[in-house]
């Protein structure tokens, strides 16, 4: 389509203006409350500024392609998802206890740090915990208001809420399959799949198209395309991650080398080296995965273990595989070709990334 469609119709620029805006004007009823909640504000915004904007994106381009017409209303509708990703994201880090976040220290270490700065009294780890539980659920408000209060029609506002509220269970749901998964341990094919779908895919790309497509009134056969794509692409974007959250360039990724090891991640690949590792290796993987402590050396191994047992080709093939799925499901949207054009466009920006 010749542009980015994260960037076409100066879709990023006006996502960061619109939350930029939303933020401000909530600015002076924070401080009312007291000046000591600025701290609130400024993490969240600093949390804000940046990101790949995909959740609005595939909003954005979901209503596209049911024929909607673009509007600084729609717009701001599906800006509302990147507070809701915000939520997501600081609540999964102080639950994953990643110290990092962009490339910044994580919302619960900012706050972790100011207590310890200020020598107050009592446990500065749980202060930042319990601060950065409260940024997340501020995000989590301001991502219902936002949306609410976008300017949409009421039959619109309607039809969003509606999948939005579906979301919010399955993303919620998810989270929490993932969290049990850590510490279950010995994780299995079919329930990585399970988590994948739940926490990632559905929430990533299936329902953000579903809620632009309902925003614009699309049918119940735009649907189904959508959700073809969108839940074989957002597998893909999932396994994507996990292999960059085990081999990721840290300077790109913005966290530690391996960090999905030093903190346990039960993922599709420790799944496929449950059941095809040698016994040995298996040892290993068992001993060694969840330990904070690792050295280099020990991330080079366990590295080693996932790709010598095929973990690494699996995860790479199955990547390959759900992208063709979900390219292949727009062979139905030939209707809308700059819409198509984008979507194709950004299934390849989800699977081909290095961040």
């Amino acid at each position: 389509m010749g542009i980015n469609p994260l960037d076409a119709n100066g879709l990023r620029e006006r996502i960061q203006t619109s939350l930029d805006a939303f933020v401000s004007d909530h600015r002076p009823l924070m401080l009312g409350v007291s000046p000591d909640t600025l701290p609130l504000i400024e993490s969240l915004e600093g949390l804000l500024v940046g990101g790949k904007r995909l959740r609005p994106a595939f909003a954005y381009w979901g209503f596209l392609a049911a024929g909607g017409q673009d509007t600084d209303e729609v717009l701001r509708a599906c800006a509302s998802l990147e507070f809701l990703q915000a939520c997501a994201l600081i609540h999964d880090d102080v639950m994953d206890a990643s110290d990092t976040r962009r490339g910044q220290p994580a919302i619960h270490k900012q706050f972790e740090t100011r207590h310890a700065v200020n020598m107050w009294k009592g446990s500065a780890k749980l202060f930042g915990e319990g601060a950065a539980i409260l940024v997340g659920d501020l995000a989590l408000s301001w991502a219902d208001e936002m949306l609410l209060t976008s300017g949409l029609a009421n039959d619109q506002l309607l039809r969003a809420k509606t999948i939005y509220d579906i979301m919010r269970t399955e993303l919620m749901s998810g989270q929490y399959l993932d969290l049990l998964e850590q510490v279950r341990g010995e994780i299995t094919h079919e329930r990585a799949e399970t988590v994948i779908r739940f926490k990632s895919a559905k929430y990533t790309i299936e329902r953000p198209l579903h809620l632009g497509a309902a925003i614009a009134g699309g049918t119940p056969e735009l649907t189904k395309i959508l959700s073809d794509y969108g839940l074989a692409l957002g597998e893909a974007f999932q396994l994507r991650d996990d292999l960059l959250g085990v081999f990721g360039d840290s300077s790109i990724t913005g966290k530690p080398t391996g960090d999905d090891l030093r903190e346990g991640k039960q993922t599709m690949l420790i799944a496929f080296a449950n059941g095809n590792a040698s016994a040995s290796d298996r040892k290993y993987l068992f001993d060694n995965l969840g330990n904070a402590a690792l050295t280099i050396e020990e991330i080079s191994k366990l590295q080693s273990v996932l790709i010598s047992c095929g973990a690494q080709d699996f995860v790479e093939n199955r990547i390959t595989s759900y992208l063709d799925v979900a390219l292949e499901s727009l062979d139905a949207l030939s209707e809308n070709p700059e819409a198509k054009a984008a979507l194709v466009e950004l299934a390849i920006l989800a699977t081909k990334r290095s961040a």
